[in-house]
């Protein structure tokens, strides 16, 4: 700060000069502060020819090749002039071409560095840095000619050839600029065109629909090509009006008006570019109130995530001490998929005007199957938990939310019978949607009696309370845990699948009573104790990420698509009365490898894996496998008409030795048997293989070959599902 404000004090006094002149004149002035003032000015001078040579030291491959386009310039105008054949017949002009460059090549070693041309960074030049160019190239020219005057009174040099490499020089100048920009030429091209994510590192490229085409969407794109790790791919642009459509923005085609989303999207679906992003490269407010509203409702019909970009002009508090800092993650981004689309109106018919009763309301799966449920208008909703707190943040998030919507909370343990039978009779729920459950894998693996008695013996209870009082239908949330279990949590969620399928097909028998649904899926993205919350916290602290095993994989859905897909299951089979006796498998596309979420989680954090942030392998825990997989061995295959779920018939066990089995199992949980609990579940799945918890090293699953990578969308014959429709009873009854 002194220099600067010394060298602000030397341009001042320098400046003065002028009036320090006309001061001498009138003889007020004395000739000490007359001769400061001139040493003043020679330090002026002298520090702007400094600054000068250090900038020219660090780009002195820029400054010589300037020079020699000046040289370059003059030779090829005198050329352009007299051309090639007189030059050779007039040997003098050598003479006027090599004085005349001598001079020019003077001017410009000392005019260039003085007029700024080395004093910017030209990696990020712009059109009005061109302005400079000129300035320096036409006080050269003026320079020249004066200097050429004065030597031979312009009697050698021709008039029109100081115009001409003044030209050129710009010419050559530009391009020596416009080569620091080298990697920004390749934005003018395609590279967003639609093959650009065919390739192999493409495959994990997240396609995106910017919505807007003005200049936020053009810096937008600017930084996207600029980033070689960046994970997004822009497909094509939506703008206001239709001025603009059918031209490209930096490769990105201009694809239609915000009007025009859907048809786009349906244009981007027959490539294969469905994208799973909508960005508004401006505020919503700017494409119309009811356009951008209309947008959002069809985004969200279709499943695809809407962001909004950051103003370039807002400001943020500086980071702390945390250079992890996370940048905000959107968990579609995690999965390779668009996501599955809904049939709201159905959903709406199963729930607006009923009374819901839904347990684990709190959880993941259960508070946001319960602000869902809240979205369509039920006539009542009863919310249980075991947890306080929990319950306290769904219900409070109601009141925010649907505060129109007639509630009740209660903690509740669906362990305890009469407690549930009491809030059963109390608000007579029409429709029963069971989300409790001990869900993670070691804990309950540990803790084998306690997972008996809430994802068994609670769902046992629900299921009776909703027969014993009425209940229209109940769904039943299961997971893929339960297919060739070695855990106990797949176990015992096995065991309730099997019992909410036996009361189904007994009601069937009976001609009447509630229907009892499972919906089976895989992990969800950011449920509590799932992986996602814990990356996200080893990232905070700098990693490493913790992944049991380099070829683990697993099945993923967010919790919102699961949710949906959950409530169009349940629509779809009471309305029309599908899948009696039969588990609705959700269609989750390819397995992934945790380690890969991973490396994506890192990269979407804006980290580079293996180098920023660590991967650590710790091994498989108690209860888990390497693989995950949808249908079991004894599972039967078929095709369900729900679009995006998938259809599997487990091999019924009689209700009278499940129940009897179930009392079996609470009668050992109690007594915390855990022995007992095995020989019991063993019973009742023969295929089942426990994992003692002391096994902690390598799943159990390892054992068992890998069978081939299993998908989810199968292909049946069509002849199956009608000959099961023209059938009014399900052949399963006769195993019963």
């Amino acid at each position: 700060m002194p220099g600067i404000h010394a060298a602000k004090a030397v341009r001042d006094r320098f400046l003065s000069l002028h009036s320090l002149f006309l001061a001498r004149k009138s003889k007020s002035v004395p000739t000490d502060i007359l001769l400061e003032e001139y040493d003043a000015a020679i330090d002026v001078g002298r520090r702007r020819l400094r600054t000068a040579v250090r900038r020219v030291q660090k780009v002195y491959p820029l400054y010589l090749a300037d020079l020699g386009s000046a040289c370059l310039a003059l030779v090829m105008a005198l050329l352009l002039r007299y051309g090639i054949a007189e030059l050779h017949a007039r040997p003098e002009l050598t003479s006027v071409l090599l004085w005349s460059g001598a001079q020019y090549l003077i001017v410009c070693a000392l005019v260039f560095p003085l007029c700024g041309l080395y004093s910017r960074n030209w990696r990020y030049g712009s059109i009005s840095d061109l302005f400079t160019i000129l300035r320096a190239v036409l006080l050269t020219s003026l320079l020249l000619v004066s200097l050429l005057f004065f030597s031979t009174r312009l009697s050698d040099m021709p008039r029109t050839v100081v115009p001409l490499q003044s030209l050129l020089l710009v010419a050559f100048l530009s391009t020596a600029r416009l080569s620091f920009r080298a990697r920004d030429i390749s934005l003018s091209r395609s590279v967003f065109k639609v093959g650009r994510n065919d390739t192999a590192s493409g495959d994990h490229l997240i396609p995106l629909l910017l919505v807007g085409a003005s200049d936020a969407a053009e810096l937008y794109l600017r930084a996207l090509a600029r980033d070689p790790n960046c994970p997004y791919v822009p497909v094509a642009c939506l703008d206001k009006t239709e001025e603009q459509v059918g031209i490209s923005l930096r490769g990105v085609p201009i694809a239609g008006t915000v009007e025009d989303f859907e048809r786009v999207v349906a244009q981007l679906q027959q490539v294969k570019k469905q994208p799973r992003h909508v960005v508004f490269t401006e505020a919503p407010a700017a494409f119309g109130e009811a356009a951008s509203d209309n947008l959002l409702r069809s985004a969200e019909n279709l499943g695809i995530a809407v962001s909004r970009l950051s103003q370039l002009t807002e400001l943020k508090g500086a980071k702390g001490d945390n250079p992890f800092e996370l940048r905000s993650i959107e968990l579609t981004d995690l999965l390779e998929r668009p996501q599955a689309t809904l049939d709201h109106k159905a959903i709406a018919r199963l729930v607006r005007g009923r009374r819901v009763l839904i347990t684990g309301a709190g959880g993941s799966i259960g508070s946001e199957l319960t602000s869902q449920v809240a979205a369509y208008g039920p006539a009542e909703l009863v919310l249980l938990d075991n947890t306080e707190y929990n319950l306290y943040s769904i219900d409070l998030t109601l009141s925010e939310d649907a505060p129109e919507v007639p509630r009740r909370s209660y903690l509740c343990s669906v362990r305890r019978s009469k407690r549930v039978e009491e809030l059963f009779e109390r608000h007579r729920p029409e429709l029963v949607f069971h989300a409790a459950a001990l869900k993670h894998v070691p804990m309950v693996q540990m803790n084998s009696c306690e997972g008996v008695l809430t994802n068994v013996i609670g769902t046992m209870n629900v299921a009776n309370a909703s027969k014993k009082y009425g209940a229209l239908a109940m769904v039943q949330i299961s997971t893929d845990k339960v297919v060739n279990s070695t855990s106990v949590m797949g176990a015992t969620k096995r065991l309730a699948e099997l019992y909410c399928q036996a009361l189904d097909l007994d009601g069937l028998e009976g001609g009447s009573g509630p229907r009892f649904m499972t919906v089976r899926f895989g992990n969800v993205l950011g449920s509590s104790g799932s992986l996602i919350p814990l990356f996200k916290r080893q990232l905070a602290r700098g990693g490493p990420l913790t992944v049991t095993d380099p070829s683990m994989t697993r099945f993923f859905m967010t919790i919102r698509e699961a949710v949906e897909l959950t409530l169009q299951a349940s629509a779809y089979g009471f309305e029309k009365q599908l899948g009696q006796g039969e588990i609705f498998v959700l269609d989750m596309g390819e397995p992934i490898k945790v380690i890969d979420i991973a490396r994506r989680m890192i990269r979407l954090a804006g980290f580079t894996p293996d180098q920023d942030v660590a991967i650590k392998i710790i091994g498989c825990r108690p209860g888990e496998k390497l693989f995950e997989e949808l249908f079991d061995e004894t599972d039967k295959r078929i095709v369900s008409p729900v679009p995006g779920v998938l259809g599997a018939v487990p091999e019924p066990v009689p209700l009278p030795k499940l129940k009897n089995a179930f009392l079996r199992l609470q009668h050992h949980a109690e007594r915390g048997n855990e022995p007992a609990i095995v020989e019991v579940i063993r019973d009742l799945l023969p295929r089942y293989e426990h994992s003692p918890v002391a096994k902690s090293k390598r799943a159990v699953g390892e054992k068992r070959a890998r069978p081939p990578a299993q998908k989810t969308s199968l292909k049946v014959p069509a002849a199956n599902s009608a000959h099961r429709a023209k059938q009014p009873r399900s052949p399963l009854l006769r195993n019963l």
